[in-house]
């Protein structure tokens, strides 16, 4: 008994055949709307003209046909951009591809993801980035088996990669540090505002620590440690510069950490604490804040009360932020110095 097959169809330019259901779910197959409506992609099946089936399932079979025998030209060769997936060329001869749109079947993506691969070899490419939103879920298994990898994940996609030349791979790692801030705000009291925690390691300790947190994608430094003193305490602070950063590794699920440690002058001195992360929060003398036994234990903290103390005493100075501008890009950014050294050479 001979069982029924589904309809096959295929491009008629490249010869790349998938099943009527897998045609319709990929547009870059079937671009336009007339082509969507006489495969009856639009439609039931009763919409499709039988003789037009008949037509172009002859004509594309007979062009596979045609391409399948040839030896001397691969399939890779008769595709033109349309047949491959959609994507861009990034600064370091790799291409960067962004699955937006319609759902695509795991079996249409990977025809089309091969057939890529095929052409830009050909065309010396090197790096793939291929970039799949969360919507787009389904097509992370045949990546991986074609030979892709995770590199990084955001909240709406992930990130996966691929190299395509036999030399060795040079594709940049993830980022590798995560920037954190501590705000040393200090009034003409010579006091700091200092807050406990109601959770972390020293949580429940009676340790008065300084306001920290960690900077937001796209933050800048300076408005990270303005935005982390209003959270947690209420007060309204302006930057100044930094005093002193640390570097640490190993530290947030194996990342490397950078500590900015930020001298801030109050704007406001009512303290309001955040109520879901800080247990009290008070403005405290910088003696009384020193004095503390597990100062004087972690270096760190011992180094930011001295140098916070010089600072305020005129007796030293730290890097303020100066914008620039990028040549390539015409992007601002900040560039931290000892501006006073500046102004002192300018004046």
């Amino acid at each position: 008994m001979l069982r029924s097959r589904a309809p096959m169809f295929c491009n008629r330019t490249v010869g790349l055949c998938l099943p009527l259901r897998d045609f319709c779910q990929t547009p870059l197959l079937v671009s336009t709307l007339q082509e969507r409506k006489l495969l009856g992609c639009l439609g039931p099946r009763s919409e499709i003209s039988r003789g037009f089936m008949r037509r172009i399932s002859s004509r594309s079979n007979e062009k596979f046909a045609s391409a399948s025998a040839n030896a001397s030209s691969p399939m890779s060769a008769l595709l033109s951009d349309a047949e491959i997936l959609p994507g861009r060329s990034d600064d370091h001869g790799g291409v960067v591809v962004e699955m937006n749109g319609a759902p695509m079947s795991s079996d249409s993506f990977l025809s089309l993801l091969k057939a890529s691969i095929s052409k830009w070899r050909q065309h010396g490419k090197r790096g793939v980035w291929l970039k799949l939103p969360i919507e787009h879920a389904n097509l992370v298994q045949p990546a991986v088996e074609e030979g892709f990898w995770y590199h990084h994940a955001e909240p709406s996609y992930l990130m996966l990669v691929y190299w395509i030349p036999a030399s060795k791979n040079t594709l940049p790692v993830n980022a590798t540090h995560r920037v954190g801030v501590g705000a040393f705000v200090i009034n003409q009291k010579r006091e700091v505002l200092a807050v406990q925690e109601k959770s972390g390691k020293l949580s429940g300790s009676g340790f008065w620590k300084l306001p920290t947190g960690v900077i937001e994608h796209g933050e800048d430094i300076f408005a990270g440690a303005v935005r982390e003193v209003k959270e947690e305490t209420g007060i309204d602070a302006e930057f100044v510069e930094v005093l002193a950063f640390r570097q640490s590794h190993m530290a947030f699920f194996d990342k490397s950490d950078l500590f900015f440690v930020c001298l801030m002058n109050p704007l406001t001195f009512d303290i309001q604490k955040q109520e879901s992360e800080i247990e009290a929060a008070q403005w405290m003398p910088i003696e009384e804040f020193a004095s503390q036994p597990i100062v004087h234990k972690h270096e760190l903290l011992k180094y930011i009360v001295e140098v916070g103390l010089a600072r305020f005493e005129k007796g030293f100075s730290g890097f303020s932020p100066l914008s620039i501008t990028s040549v390539f890009s015409n992007r601002q950014s900040s560039l931290y110095l000892n501006t006073e050294y500046l102004n002192s050479r300018s004046s």
